[in-house]
């Protein structure tokens, strides 16, 4: 995402917990710097990529965050897959001096960054996204403005569920397509082109039909943002959502990751 900016000829300021992260940007142009706090003070829009909710808070909040350095008029980007209401929170904060906040989760991985067709779901007033969206397009597409901030973190979180569960009846098909006599390898070829194709089902299948991989580089990812669209969804459901969540906890059950 950042080697897109700065393809683009956007002035970039870069910053980054891990040093070696920053070691493919050496000869890029963009100016490296050792505090977040510099990359607020050199940014009109700083966008954050982070694992978790404290961690957002972390870069953002801490002593020498990018919040202590910015200038009224900015706004924080949180491409994170986090809490709505760490969105709202951190907007809180930021608002005291003149700062606002979107969150603009992603997905699509590295891949589709390189290509510039991540998906990017946006939450924010109209004017703070109007503002971003020419820095999004540089990466994404499409990008979809989605409501008022935490309706994108809200969508991420849904569209994860969805597909954890999707990994749950996507190795089960193929488990039963075994019991009855079938190749799993070509029984996932067959159904890929067909009606019940999904994402899930291509990353089991290139997974041998089982979880593992999955489970090794993701699982942990996919039990936080189940967890996390759990703690949204109660206060306001019955029974909607029952049997995604069912599906999701079994694929996570499967993946030896507690839920």
């Amino acid at each position: 995402m950042a080697r897109r900016i700065i393809d683009a000829g956007d002035e970039v300021t870069l910053w980054a917990r891990r040093p070696e992260s920053l070691v493919p940007y050496a000869e890029s142009g963009a100016k490296i710097v050792g505090r977040p706090a510099e990359v607020g003070g050199a940014s009109d829009i700083v966008c954050l990529c982070v694992v978790a909710d404290q961690d957002v808070l972390d870069v953002a909040t801490g002593s020498d965050g990018v919040l202590s350095g910015m200038s009224e008029g900015g706004i924080i980007v949180v491409h994170s897959t986090v809490h709505p209401d760490t969105c709202r929170r951190l907007a809180e904060e930021a608002r005291e001096v003149g700062v606002t906040v979107v969150d603009a989760p992603v997905s699509g991985g590295g891949r589709a960054a390189e290509a510039g067709t991540l998906l990017v779901m946006v939450g924010g007033s109209d004017d703070d996204v109007a503002r971003c969206r020419p820095v999004f397009e540089h990466y994404g597409d499409p990008v979809v403005h989605l409501g008022e901030l935490g309706s994108g973190q809200t969508t991420k979180l849904l569209n994860n569920l969805l597909f954890t569960a999707n990994l749950a009846t996507a190795v089960d098909t193929l488990g039963l397509g075994e019991t009855l006599g079938l190749d799993t390898t070509r029984l996932a070829e067959v159904i890929s082109h067909g009606t019940a194709n999904s994402f899930a089902l291509g990353r089991v299948a290139s997974a041998g039909g089982t979880l593992d991989r999955i489970a090794m580089h993701a699982g942990e990812l996919l039990r936080k943002d189940v967890g996390l669209l759990e703690g949204i969804a109660d206060p306001h459901r019955q029974h909607e959502g029952d049997a995604v969540l069912a599906a999701a906890h079994a694929a996570l059950e499967r993946m030896g990751v507690r839920s």
